[in-house]
């Protein structure tokens, strides 16, 4: 019997794990962890279990422990922060949490039963991977990253264009991977990739577009510039793949890219480290990407963007239950508003503002400034799932499902993916779906099993529904990720608009045992 996930095959017979046509090595004991994982994939393997599987009950180091696990992610081009296939279940253990095909040893898998590729949209869809940092050195992975990801809201903004959003492209990085996989993933045609050397004051950049339904190189280019020149050169990529796709549209267009860049380089540099901090979504991560917005906002006050960020990072701390609602909305304010005099073309400026509106209660400004943020940038997968969150909260659960879905076509393979689900999973809720509002809320949380928004819709809807028993233990893990919650909190912080929908929630909590 072999085990299929992904590209990859673990055969327990010859103890190999291959890549496509490639042989992975792998300490023994490492090998003994990965298929106990795989085997027992369906619940949490406990750090007792590894013991008595890997080590035959022989009591080892935690920091032993712990280096097997990353040997595993690793040779698996997983990592403790994406945990995309090796999972932590906070104080609980681990699991896998990989799709899994069993196969009898020698047989072939069937490509006509594989899950086909998502459908291309009706645009041109287009994907750019992140660029491969030549420096040399680990820690300027954050430029090469910023560098990609300026080109992808350039792009994002050219509503003729369907761009897949910035989370979904970089769970390729450092992974050698085909381009048809990519395109097949994340449903598009094209797909950029390139590379960027940062050597003191200079910087080289080289860039290619590929049609990956063709095989051929629409475009390639490579510019050695002064670092200060980094953003004349994206504008210059941007353009360059704008005109080698749609030709007709960018002589109509006559295309420039619409932005407004800081004024200070090093300000640009916090922001792209911040945002390394942000797509993480966790609590740590957050006050991490704070401190560096405040020190870059410090260095260009009108740097539109950088206030947008901090704004949407406040509010989105405070939805968690990770800081002070009143705080959070007195800090998120002043910065969005400023965002947008600062810069009133910038997508982010418009979504901060639109979570303060949301949860001040001002909900038709609120939609309005999602509107504006999706106009300015059609692609923006976050604001459309927010936007699917204000929907949801004003009653309007249709719309809310709808503008959720969205979000996940936008960025198929997303960490943020689990609180489009849970949005998705809130608005079935509200419609009086009780099942599929559970079935949302658990996709979420297997995806990411800190998501305080999933445990609160799950717990409410299990009660709802009468799954005694589900919605106990939803309850459970309720408290221990948000540990202030109760009913009171629930009626004062979540801005449901209309009271018979504040009321069939708030009921749901109170069967599950909430007080």
């Amino acid at each position: 019997m072999t085990f299929h996930f992904e590209d990859f095959v673990l055969d327990p017979e010859r103890r190999e794990l291959r890549r496509a046509e490639t042989l992975i090595p792998l300490e023994p004991q490492v090998f003994d962890l990965m298929l106990h994982l795989v085997r027992n994939r369906e619940r949490v393997v406990t750090r007792d279990n590894l013991l008595d599987a890997v080590w035959n009950g022989r009591v080892v180091s935690e920091s032993t422990l712990t280096s097997r696990i990353n040997a595993a992610r690793r040779a698996l081009n997983d990592n403790g922060e994406e945990q995309r296939l090796i999972r932590t279940i906070a104080r609980k253990g681990i699991r896998f949490v990989g799709e899994v095909t069993e196969l009898s040893s020698g047989a072939v898998p069937d490509k006509a039963a594989a899950p086909a590729g998502l459908p291309l949209p009706d645009r041109p869809a287009i994907a750019v991977l992140p660029f491969t940092n030549m420096s040399g050195e680990a820690g300027q992975d954050y430029f090469s990253d910023g560098i990609s990801e300026d080109i992808i809201t350039a792009l994002s903004k050219l509503r003729w264009f369907f761009v897949i959003a910035r989370n979904s492209s970089f769970i390729y990085k450092g992974r050698p991977v085909h381009l048809r996989q990519v395109a097949e993933e994340l449903g598009v045609r094209y797909v950029v990739e390139g590379s960027v050397r940062k050597d003191g004051d200079r910087v080289r950049i080289t860039a290619q577009l590929n049609d990956v339904a063709t095989g051929s190189h629409l475009w390639a280019e490579r510019y050695d510039r002064e670092l200060a020149d980094v953003f004349a050169v994206q504008d210059e990529i941007t353009e360059a793949i704008v005109a080698a796709i749609e030709p007709q549209l960018y002589a109509a267009e006559n295309f420039r890219a619409q932005r407004k860049p800081p004024d200070s380089m090093d300000a640009w540099d916090l922001v792209m480290r911040a945002l390394s901090h942000y797509w993480r979504v966790t609590r740590q991560d957050h006050l991490a990407a704070q401190a560096l917005l405040e020190k870059a906002i410090a260095l260009d006050p009108n740097y539109g963007k950088a206030l947008g960020l901090l704004g949407t990072s406040y509010m989105f701390t405070a939805h968690m239950g990770w800081m002070e609602m009143a705080s959070a909305i007195s800090a998120a304010e002043p910065a969005a508003r400023a965002a947008i005099r600062s810069d009133d073309e910038d997508a982010w400026a418009h979504n901060a503002l639109g979570h303060v509106n949301l949860f001040v209660r001002r909900f038709d400004d609120s939609l309005a400034e999602f509107e504006t943020a999706l106009q300015l940038n059609p692609n923006f997968a976050l604001a459309q799932g927010y936007y699917g969150l204000a929907l949801g909260y004003c009653g309007r659960w249709q719309d809310a499902d709808a503008a959720a879905r969205r979000a996940i076509r936008l960025s198929p393979r997303d960490p943020y993916t689990p609180v489009y689900f849970g949005i998705a999973a809130y608005a079935r809720f509200l419609g009086g779906d009780d099942s599929e509002a559970i079935r949302l809320a658990q996709e979420a949380l297997r995806q990411r099993s800190d998501f305080v928004g999933a445990h609160r819709v799950l717990t409410a809807a299990a009660g709802m529904a009468g799954h005694t028993e589900i919605a106990r233990a939803a309850l459970k893990e309720l408290r221990r990720a948000q540990p202030n919650v109760s009913l009171a909190w629930i009626a004062e912080f979540m801005p449901v608009k209309l009271a018979a929908d504040r009321e069939r929630y708030l009921e749901g909590f109170r069967r599950a045992g909430l007080t």
